[in-house]
Parts: C-alpha cells; sequence; structure tokens
C-alpha cells in the first residue's frame, strides 16, 4: 500500500471540490426536461405584465394621522378592505398578498363565491378565524403573532376564478373582505 503525502491529499481534495462545483453548474444544463420532471418541482418560465398581481389585505388609516411606532397596531385604525377588489394574471402566476394587520388570507377553488363559504365553521385553535376546508386550496399563517404585517406570495397553476376572502369572521361577514383572482390561460 503506497503512503499518501499530504500534499497528494490537498491536490485530491482541490481537484475533487472543481470537479463538483463544475458539476453543479453544468448539471441543470445537461438535464432532460424528463428527468426535470421527475423532481419535486415543475417550474416554467413566466413573465410579462400578468405574472405577478398585488392584492393589499387591509391598510393602515391616515386620516387622522397615525404612529404606529414602536409596533402599535391599533385595530379601529385598519382598512377592511381587498385592494384591488379583482386581479388578473396569467397560468402559472402568483399573487403578492401585503397583509397590513390582523388579517388571514383563505383562498378557495375556482367557481367558488362568498355564499359557498360556511363562516360558522371555526378554527378550535382560535374561534374568531373561520375553518371552511371545502375547496379551500390555501390557507396562510395564523395572524396573531406579531408583527401582523407580512407579505405572503401564492401560486395559481391552473385558469379559474378563485376566491380570497380574510378569514377573520367579523371582516368577511360584516365587511364584505373578499375579491378574487382570475387566471387566464
Amino acid at each position: 500500500m503506497a503512503k499518501t503525502s499530504r500534499r497528494k491529499l490537498l491536490k485530491g481534495a482541490a481537484a475533487g471540490s472543481i470537479a463538483a462545483g463544475l458539476g453543479l453548474t453544468t448539471k441543470p444544463d445537461a438535464a432532460t426536461p424528463e428527468t426535470r420532471a421527475a423532481g419535486s418541482h415543475k417550474h416554467q418560465s413566466i413573465s410579462g405584465p400578468l405574472a405577478n398581481a398585488t392584492i393589499n389585505f387591509g391598510s393602515w388609516q391616515t386620516d387622522p394621522p397615525l404612529d404606529r411606532f414602536p409596533n402599535n397596531s391599533p385595530i379601529n385604525r385598519n382598512q377592511h378592505q381587498l385592494t384591488p377588489h379583482e386581479v388578473t394574471i396569467k397560468e402559472g402566476g402568483t399573487v403578492n398578498f401585503i397583509i397590513g394587520g390582523f388579517h388571514h388570507i383563505l383562498v378557495y377553488d375556482d367557481g367558488t363565491q362568498p355564499g359557498d363559504i360556511n363562516a360558522a365553521l371555526s378554527n378550535p385553535a382560535f374561534p374568531l378565524l373561520i375553518d371552511d376546508p371545502k375547496n379551500r386550496i390555501y390557507r396562510g399563517l395564523d395572524p396573531r403573532p406579531l408583527p401582523q404585517d407580512r407579505v405572503e406570495t401564492v401560486h395559481f397553476p391552473k385558469r379559474g376564478t378563485y376566491l380570497v376572502i380574510c378569514g377573520v369572521r367579523p371582516h368577511f361577514v360584516n365587511d364584505d373582505m373578499f375579491g378574487f383572482v382570475r387566471v387566464l390561460p
């Protein structure tokens, strides 16, 4: 058995590192559509004006002036509204839900209407939240931890018209806090 010198060991490690690095940079180009499809993620490039949209989920009022520093979020100063009420994107596009305040995103499948939601079904962990699972395709983060302001980005892979509601019961029931995402082919 030949004796391995420190120099040979370091050269081997360096060569292996270079080969591994090159393998990582060339591997995606060498993959075929079939081998990429076999993986857990299927990515399709999408661009243009209908690739992404934004819906504001609530907003902070400025009349009279509001000072939220440090971490002041008075619920009586939040505008319980989805703005805009409807957005349009392409299949495979995304919607950025910008949440301002105590709101909970629920997205329901194509064709679901506000009257289809059973607002009496409540979340056992926090009864103020609607928990109607029928046709629900996305339920957002728990809105209770602070800070409540956040962004949640949701992917829409199929065409249709999706209902988006605020899952905080009084916001949906009393303030009509809902809107739609239209997804075009």
